[in-house]
């Protein structure tokens, strides 16, 4: 499995997300519950979200985890 395509898929999920809410890192972060430093690491690729920040994205905007990874079925 290519890991770096995977990590990218989440990476621009939440960056477009950002874009088409108008959220800056630090909204983002209010919404999720983590700091803004989490959220600028997970956009670097630095740092994955765990579990628990994805199930929470996913229910806050309504994507599925596939979508959140970039699978398709």
């Amino acid at each position: 499995m290519n890991t770096e395509k995977f990590t990218y898929n989440y990476i621009d999920l939440i960056k477009q997300t950002m874009a088409e809410r108008s959220l800056s890192q630090q909204a983002l972060a209010n919404i999720l519950g983590v700091n803004q430093t989490t959220v600028s690491q997970w956009l670097l690729g630095r740092k994955k979200p765990t579990y628990d920040n994805i199930y929470t994205f996913c229910k806050k905007f309504d994507v599925t985890p596939n979508e959140f990874f970039g699978f398709e079925c």
